[in-house]
């Protein structure tokens, strides 16, 4: 069940991704429902690139706000989106 407390969560990912793989089990241990999209299609790699301006993964979007690059480089920004407690 998405949380109220939180913008939509959108998350980029790609099958063969380690960060990916980080970044959503990290969500899924906080709670965080999210629509994940597959980057291998070239048209969610073309939403991706539209919305985002990037087409690496992962690529977060909470609400409006993109964070991309590693899971530990967007770790901290996607806590205080989220509103969560910056335990890490």
């Amino acid at each position: 069940m998405a949380s109220e407390s939180h913008p939509e969560v959108i998350v980029y990912t790609t099958p063969t991704c380690p960060d990916c793989w980080a970044l959503k089990a990290w969500l899924k241990s906080e709670g965080i429902a999210f629509d994940e999209r597959d980057l291998s299609y070239p048209k969610i790699m073309a939403e991706a690139k539209a919305r985002t301006g990037v087409r690496v993964a992962p690529i977060t979007l909470v609400g409006e706000t993109v964070f991309y690059g590693t899971f530990q480089s967007q770790k901290p920004g996607l806590t205080m989106a989220l509103g969560l407690s910056s335990t890490a």
